[in-house]
């Protein structure tokens, strides 16, 4: 009986220990992980009692806070509605955070960089703090021509700045107003979510960020790029086909409009881009093969999350493909999807010299005196195995000598800005449905940009429709 009793309390011993640890874990351990989780709406109730810093684009505040009655002490408010809405997210007592809201909800609440005196004021029961102001790199009236070129269209525009990786402007359309849904009236926020939920068009969807589209022809200058560091030159000839017979398969590649592109003959490479010839660039992706194609999409960022202060989708080229659909990926179809994100850095590594940079939208945070806390994460993008230097800078200059060509006399002439150096590149991916529309190119060396229009018709092309997109963006850009 004895040993039983023994054995007995041997082992409540042991369970009362495991649940002493358990309980100093968590009340010792995991005690700021659970305060901070984002399903605790204590922590949301808390954070109303602060004065949540404002977002700023230009010298115009994008999100703001107003001192209202009652327990939710701060409401906040977004004066230019669905212009950032994709940007700025919106914060929410039943919805909680979306984008800059949340990325960047310890700046604006000034948990960051006052932690210490934070922590002393809540100890001793002070409840009035106010955040820290995020300044944006986005330029409002970049912002705003993107928004005014699209003109009600479904799509989406992403502008920066290639030196930097700054981004300029950032829009989706269709946009929402996210004033609703940070309500303090819980039947309106509810009301206005499901009406956003239930709206085919997917309004809080940021095609500019989280949709990938078929880049067409605007990935030939990856294909062209990777010609060119195999030692292909821009004068060098290809035949100038009306079809490309593509191996193993009866499904040739043809160019848009059904014949030659440039007459019959022998077509340079520069020719090619300048007049967009599907059939040349379908036989430099088989000549090459899928190994040399997949690692120069890799090397400008396909296959790997951008490293942006928002969540971006990743770009994706398929790594196992066989040789017809090394044809079709070589044009922008098949299974190549891109964000406009994604192209737009891809331009703005051509024209910073082939290296490709971190995108960031945070030019600085500064504290409630205005003290500067930290300014913006200018850096490279590399890791995972891969440098920043996505092609040499003669492969570089090449490439943004072709685009200025398709710009001056090609398909991309309709982004055309007189007095200033457009270069470019248009796409017209046809994948079933009415075809998406692109432009990807650059003014200067002051922006680079990234268009794209989906389901836009089906005579539609990148020319016609992106292009001119394009230019008031770059207009906008360059002109200040």
């Amino acid at each position: 009986m004895s040993q039983r009793i023994t054995r007995i309390a041997a082992g409540m011993l042991v369970l009362f220990g495991a649940l002493f640890i358990n309980l100093n874990f968590i009340s010792l351990v995991q005690s700021d992980d659970l305060a901070n989780h984002p399903a605790n709406r204590r922590l949301i109730i808390r954070e109303y009692q602060i004065d949540r810093g404002p977002l700023i684009a230009g010298e115009e505040a994008i999100a703001t806070s107003e001192e209202t009655d009652g327990d939710l002490r701060y409401l906040r408010t977004y004066p230019d509605g669905g212009l950032y809405a994709h940007l700025t997210g919106y914060y929410s007592f039943i919805l909680q955070r979306s984008a800059l809201e949340a990325a960047l909800n310890e700046d604006l609440t000034g948990r960051s960089t006052e932690m210490l005196a934070q922590n002393l004021g809540e100890l001793l029961g002070a409840r009035d703090r106010a955040g820290n102001a995020v300044e944006l790199t986005v330029d409002p009236a970049v912002q705003r021509a993107a928004r005014d070129a699209l003109d009600g269209r479904t799509g989406a525009v992403v502008a920066l700045e290639p030196s930097t990786g700054a981004v300029l402007a950032s829009y989706s359309n269709p946009t929402f107003d996210p004033n609703p849904l940070s309500s303090h009236d819980a039947g309106e926020i509810r009301e206005a979510w499901e009406r956003l939920q239930d709206d085919p068009a997917r309004p809080t969807l940021d095609r500019a960020l989280r949709e990938t589209y078929p880049p067409g022809s605007a990935f030939k200058l990856v294909t062209a790029a990777a010609a060119l560091e195999n030692g292909v030159q821009p004068d060098q000839t290809f035949p100038d086909e009306v079809t490309f017979d593509v191996p193993q398969t009866a499904a040739d590649i043809g160019n848009f409009g059904g014949g030659t592109c440039t007459g019959g003959g022998e077509i340079t490479l520069a020719d090619a881009m300048r007049v967009s010839c599907n059939t040349t660039f379908a036989r430099l992706g088989v000549e090459m093969g899928e190994q040399d194609l997949v690692e120069m999409a890799e090397a400008f960022g396909f296959n790997r999350q951008p490293p942006f202060e928002l969540g971006v989708a990743p770009s994706a080229i398929p790594d196992d493909m066989d040789v017809p659909s090394t044809a079709q990926s070589a044009i922008g179809q098949r299974d190549v999807r891109a964000t406009p994100m994604q192209m737009a850095l891809l331009v703005g590594a051509l024209v910073n010299e082939g290296e490709l940079m971190r995108p960031h939208v945070v030019a600085s945070v500064r504290d409630p005196s205005g003290r500067q806390l930290r300014g913006p994460d200018v850096d490279t993008w590399s890791g995972g195995g891969f440098g920043s230097q996505a092609v040499s800078p003669r492969t570089a200059s090449q490439l943004r000598a072709m685009m200025v060509a398709a710009v001056q006399d090609g398909t991309g002439g309709g982004a055309a800005i007189d007095g200033v150096e457009v270069g470019g590149k248009t796409g017209t991916a046809q994948t079933g449905g009415d075809p998406t529309a692109w432009f990807v190119g650059f003014a200067g060396d002051d922006v680079a940009v990234a268009v794209v229009v989906p389901d836009t018709g089906a005579d539609a092309t990148g020319g016609g429709v992106a292009a001119p997109i394009a230019r008031q963006v770059l207009q906008a850009a360059v002109t200040g």
